[in-house]
């Protein structure tokens, strides 16, 4: 049965009980007090009933009132439980088009806020972030793939045009050659990363940001040294619950991102880090040309490049290191927020959650 009929049958059945009780109840408690003997006439041609007579007439009465209640109730059961039943319905819609791949589709319900309203509100959230979630891994597959293909097309020219050459350089080939593999290699491991990042695959535990922190500039000081970029460290000791090396690769990343676009060469890095009750922030200031409002918002996007260029000795990078930073921030239950510097450069801040909150008063 459905569950309409199943609701109609319930609603039915509680009108018809209620009926019988009410008509036993007059039966039981009223004609009770009713002799079930001949009275006699006290005036001639009077007509004095007893208990039977009070039955004989009271029961076609009480026939008709339970079969118009049974009617009514099967018929009203069967309306209000189409109307109770009408939101339902409608999210059950929705998700038989999300099932066909139709995720623009919304709910939408409107009246007063009840049980359903809520259950269509969250379902029409569900949708609009697995909308966002499935449109971000196509425009990610896409770029990947797109990139991917980059470093194999470069390497069957090159292997062509030396097969073509009697005269090669073979030192120049090869050189080249491991440079195109070295970054395919490299974009593949950030794939990967950003794969166990997005699955949160990995053991938690209690990580200090602002060692990490120190580690990552320590490790990244020659590059910088490199393009004289100053290389500024410090904070307070902030606690976070998470990956040791995810969050090393976080730090790695804003820091390297920061020196790397950090143009023209003189500019500085800051890294700081803050602790409070509830939880702890990293900051990644680096200085800089100007970056426009409309890039800082889809800088942390896979694939997506500043417009400032590295040199030609440092590596160009893939496009993947504030997208990691954000799939590393938001699967350690984070926030990674970008902010465009009014003199030039960025400002990154990762919010993450204290291991230790303090409780409230």
């Amino acid at each position: 049965m459905s569950a309409r009929l199943k609701l109609t049958l319930s609603y039915a059945a509680v009108v018809v009980l209620a009926g019988a009780a009410l008509l036993s109840v007059v039966g039981l408690f009223l004609l009770r007090y009713v002799p079930d003997v001949q009275i006699p006439q006290i005036l001639p041609g009077e007509f004095i009933p007893n208990r039977s007579d009070l039955l004989r007439a009271f029961a076609p009465v009480a026939i008709a009132v339970m079969v118009f209640l049974i009617v009514t109730g099967f018929a009203g059961g069967w309306w209000l439980a189409g109307r109770m039943l009408a939101p339902l319905e409608r999210v059950g819609r929705a998700a038989q088009l999300a099932a066909q791949g139709s995720l623009s589709h919304r709910v939408a319900l409107e009246g007063p806020k009840d049980e359903f309203r809520d259950l269509a509100d969250v379902f029409d959230a569900m949708l609009e972030r697995l909308e966002a979630h499935v449109g971000e891994q196509q425009r990610f597959a896409a770029n990947a793939s797109h990139e991917l293909r980059t470093p194999l097309a470069i390497s069957q020219a090159l292997l062509e045009v030396a097969r073509s050459d009697p005269e090669r350089d073979v030192d120049a080939l090869i050189d080249r050659l491991q440079e195109v593999n070295t970054r395919a290699i490299e974009l593949t491991e950030a794939l990967l990363l950003l794969s166990r990042a997005d699955g949160r695959a990995f053991a938690r535990e209690v990580v200090d940001l602002s060692l990490i922190s120190e580690e990552a500039v320590e490790t990244l000081a020659p590059l910088a040294d490199r393009r004289r970029v100053a290389l500024d460290v410090g904070g307070d000791a902030a606690r976070a619950l998470g990956s040791p090396a995810l969050l090393q690769q976080l730090v790695a990343n804003l820091v390297h991102n920061a020196i790397v676009h950090n143009l023209p060469a003189g500019g500085t890095v800051s890294v700081r880090t803050h602790a409070h009750p509830e939880a702890v922030a990293l900051v990644v200031e680096n200085t800089g040309a100007m970056v426009p409002p409309h890039l800082v918002a889809i800088l942390a996007e896979p694939f997506q490049r500043g417009t400032q260029r590295t040199r030609a000795d440092d590596h160009a990078g893939i496009g993947l290191g504030l997208a990691i930073a954000q799939r590393i921030v938001q699967a350690h239950d984070g926030s990674l927020h970008l902010t465009a510097r009014p003199d030039g450069g960025l400002n990154v801040t990762v919010w993450l959650p204290h291991p230790y909150p303090a409780p409230l008063v």
